[in-house]
């Protein structure tokens, strides 16, 4: 069995490697060659935490995966000097059920979200977007911010955080890392973070929207990736409403996305409002953006089929690359 840490993970799954990844996970998914029940929530009440059960099975014509994710999700944790997202993925052999991989998950995870954005990006903003604006600033965040910079030429970017500190430390370690710009600004209200941006990124675990509609540019690209609980609302009912909607998952976005179903509850969209899956915009069964003027949101709620497929690759690279420790199991 490969046993991998969080730098073996990083290192074999560079962010366009991901963005591939999950361009093939996605068609997977939205072609039916994916069993994936919806993800198990624990509920750690004492602890202000949520453990998540995740599995999936690709049985694809010339790919198969099968694996296990455990995330734990805890809000708390950065007060402690701890990320928010740990994670362990267990990749199984398909046609044994034989352990050949452990991965730190939290990573993965971070990549494999990131680049989904990326891909959402590269097919749904304006090919001319410039600037950036982030909500947010933990781990989250900066790979989105990596991942959108990997698909579209940014040369300034926005960061907004409630928790000066964060945000100062944020901008600090990003600016000029990799595709990411130089000029990285602290925004001191949504608003200004808001006032020049193409692309917008959520990356919170807020109850209630982190901007208001009317401050959105028109022609701006949205992907909203924090909220995963019905009861978690990053993203405005308004903009919901006005925007062309594409998901990562249907089924996964109408069981957990505070997002969406917080405005269909309130009946100021129905199912329909949904345009796609991010797999038909790959497969080119929906059309994505109409207009430069249109409003474009990406949600997702993280499905397991980019676990398989980013752990797949990693084990391939790592294994062609040297990487990780081979144990007994």
């Amino acid at each position: 069995m490969l046993l991998l840490n969080a730098t073996e993970v990083r290192q074999a799954l560079p962010m366009d490697v991901a963005i591939a990844a999950m361009k093939a996970a996605f068609a997977a998914l939205s072609s039916g060659k994916v069993e994936m029940p919806l993800r198990t929530h624990l509920s750690v009440h004492a602890h202000n935490g949520v453990c998540l059960i995740m599995p999936a099975f690709v049985h694809e014509a010339e790919v198969e995966a099968l694996v296990v994710k455990v995330v734990s999700v805890y809000p708390n944790n950065p007060t402690q000097g701890l990320s928010t997202i740990h994670g362990e993925v267990l990749v199984l052999d398909p046609g044994t059920g034989r352990l050949v991989g452990l991965l730190e998950g939290g990573t993965l995870t971070g990549i494999r979200t990131g680049a989904a954005s990326g891909l959402a990006t590269d097919l749904l903003a304006r090919d001319d977007s410039q600037v950036v604006a982030i909500f947010g600033a933990g781990m989250q965040a900066r790979y989105q911010l990596e991942a959108v910079c990997t698909v579209r030429p940014i040369k300034k970017v926005w960061v907004y955080s409630p928790h000066q500190a964060s945000g100062e430390a944020f901008v600090g370690d990003m600016a000029g890392q990799g595709p990411i710009p130089t000029e990285l600004c602290l925004a001191e209200t949504p608003q200004q973070a808001l006032a020049e941006a193409d692309i917008v990124c959520t990356a919170t675990t807020s109850p209630q929207p982190v901007f208001s509609d009317t401050e959105l540019r028109p022609g701006v690209h949205i992907n909203a990736i924090g909220s995963h609980l019905p009861t978690m609302q990053e993203v405005p009912n308004a903009t919901v409403a006005r925007a062309l909607i594409v998901v990562d998952s249907r089924p996964a976005a109408l069981a957990e996305a505070g997002d969406i179903i917080q405005p269909l509850k309130a009946g100021l969209i129905n199912t329909e409002h949904i345009l796609a899956e991010l797999g038909e915009l790959v497969l080119g069964k929906r059309v994505s953006r109409t207009s430069r003027e249109q409003v474009t949101l990406f949600k997702s709620v993280g499905v397991a089929v980019q676990d398989a497929f980013a752990s797949r690759v990693v084990v391939q690279r790592s294994r062609e690359q040297g990487l990780g420790q081979k144990i007994t199991w």
